[in-house]
């Protein structure tokens, strides 16, 4: 019963992969087209935000993003835009916004036949197959928000370091941009990698408020914005970048510090459900039991 089960599933996966490759063969032969004329130096506008973002190499991701192109398409609410501001703060640059589309359009199939196969056509798995088609589209999306929400407090966090590192390399007589290399060099993590494409934006020829400005824009938390406004204000006032940096650091750690004042402040909140429903009746049972069974036997 088993085997014949995974059978089905994995025939059920092979059929919707079909269909869905039937359905975007001519999409993908077109995407084929436009690549063969990249290589030749040329590269069509539509496809422009694509291959400047993150080029899908595989066949897969090729196909997911015709999926998701097709999407866009049909559905002209879902902002591509976004979904890219999303994809940014999560650090994933390999990854086209139309190709998580079409992660959420394949997800969205997935789990309700899934649930379909495992529990049959009866009503309840059927309602239930309905309420996890919303569940497969916006469990990839959830995914990318939480990992960006998670980087973007990693970057927050690391963010003093970065600028004591910057206070003492400057001050010490170092450029602002061998600073930030320098920095990117003893800096792990996610800020690190900033720092880098920030690096790679000025060697491409992008100005140093620009390419803060672009790492504002991807790193969006508010340290990140305080330290490119800081920056840039006192560029455009003359004031030292030292000392610009030196007041900047004691303002993020006083931010650090409230940050965890104010999660220790929510601690006893988080604290209350666990507490009710997993702490307590465990602790009655214990306590309360072994006195009821006494007195019944009293009784």
């Amino acid at each position: 019963m088993i085997l014949l089960l995974i059978l089905g599933v994995g025939l059920l996966g092979v059929s919707i992969t079909a269909l869905l490759r039937a359905l975007t063969t001519n999409r993908l032969k077109a995407t084929e087209r436009l690549s063969a004329i990249d290589e030749y130096g040329f590269s069509a506008e539509s496809t422009a935000p694509d291959i400047a973002f993150g080029a899908d190499k595989s066949s897969v991701a090729r196909l997911l993003s015709a999926i998701g192109a097709a999407v866009t398409q049909r559905f002209g609410s879902i902002r591509e835009e976004d979904i890219r501001a999303e994809l940014m703060a999560a650090g994933i640059y390999g990854m086209s916004p139309r190709a998580l589309i079409g992660y959420r359009v394949v997800t969205a199939f997935l789990l309700p036949t899934l649930v379909i196969v495992l529990g049959g056509l009866s009503l309840e798995f059927v309602a239930l197959a309905a309420a996890t088609v919303f569940l497969g589209w916006m469990l990839p999306l959830v995914i990318v928000r939480r990992k960006a929400r998670v980087r973007l407090q990693v970057i927050d966090r690391r963010l003093p370091d970065l600028i004591d590192l910057l206070v003492v390399t400057v001050e010490a007589g170092l450029g602002f941009s061998g600073a930030l290399r320098l920095a990117a060099e003893h800096i792990q993590g996610p800020l690190s990698d900033e720092l880098r494409l920030t690096l790679q934006e000025q060697t491409m020829g992008l100005g140093v408020d620009d390419a803060l400005s672009n790492l504002a824009a991807r790193a969006d938390t508010p340290g990140m914005r305080a330290f490119v406004r800081a920056l840039a204000q006192g560029e455009r006032l003359g004031i030292s970048i030292g000392q610009v940096m030196r007041n900047l650091a004691v303002d993020m750690r006083k931010r650090r510090r409230q940050m965890a004042e104010e999660r220790a402040q929510k601690a006893p909140i988080k604290m209350l459900f666990p507490l009710v429903f997993l702490i307590f009746p465990s602790l009655f049972i214990i306590l309360l039991v072994p006195a009821m069974l006494q007195i019944v036997k009293v009784l």
